[in-house]
């Protein structure tokens, strides 16, 4: 492995406590705070090994694509609701890239959450269930089957078996400290608290709108 390869696996190294969503404040939500924890998840995806790498770049895409609206105007675009928003009056539709953006972005961060609260869901009941398949095909369903086609829905089936065990998804993101079970589990419920959040007022915001598609792909 070179040493520009080992750079690229310290910088990917992700901790569930800097995974924080913003608060909501008036009801909006801060871009920049809400991008910074969004590459954390995509972090965490890349825990999932390197099969998840189409998940991974779909979410890294949509991040890379709000960023660079974000840039455009800070002071304009502070806020997810505001940046929207102005792009929506100023630009033609087929050039809602951030509209689009976010609304994919909010889909596959909503697969993530459903997916570790199943997880949290399970350990509370005195579970371990190693096999993390089945919780993250349902998690998978009601989130983003729905806009999949054929091809989308059978590309996602076959990644879905690789899906790491209980043990080794925790084992991973406690980076590699196996006595650190109970803390992972913690930190991931507790970083859930504002992804709900967030998740919850973008798709309200998102309808109110009438900013979804649901065009399937």
């Amino acid at each position: 492995m070179s040493s520009g390869d080992t750079n690229v696996e310290e910088k990917t190294t992700m901790s569930l406590d800097r995974l924080h969503f913003p608060e909501i404040i008036d009801g909006k939500i801060n871009t920049e705070e809400f991008l910074r924890a969004a590459r954390e998840v995509v972090r965490t995806v890349d825990k999932f090994g390197k099969l998840f790498a189409p998940v991974r770049y779909d979410m890294q895409g949509n991040i890379d694509k709000l960023t660079n609206r974000y840039s455009m105007d800070t002071k304009s675009n502070s806020t997810l609701q505001d940046m929207v928003l102005l792009e929506k009056s100023t630009e033609p539709e087929k050039y809602l890239i951030a509209v689009d953006a976010l609304m994919w972005l909010r889909r596959a961060l909503h697969l993530i959450l459903l997916f570790f609260e199943k997880i949290i869901e399970d350990h509370k009941t005195g579970k371990a269930t190693e096999d993390l398949v089945a919780f993250l095909r349902e998690a998978y369903k009601e989130t983003l089957e729905p806009y999949h086609g054929w091809m989308a829905q059978q590309l996602f089936n076959l990644l879905s078996r690789m899906t790491p065990t209980r043990s080794q998804l925790l084992l991973a993101l406690a980076n590699g400290e196996t006595e650190k079970e109970e803390v992972t589990l913690r930190d991931m419920e507790l970083s859930l608290i504002n992804l709900k959040k967030n998740v919850v007022a973008l798709k309200t915001f998102y309808s109110e709108h009438d900013l979804e598609v649901t065009t399937v792909v």
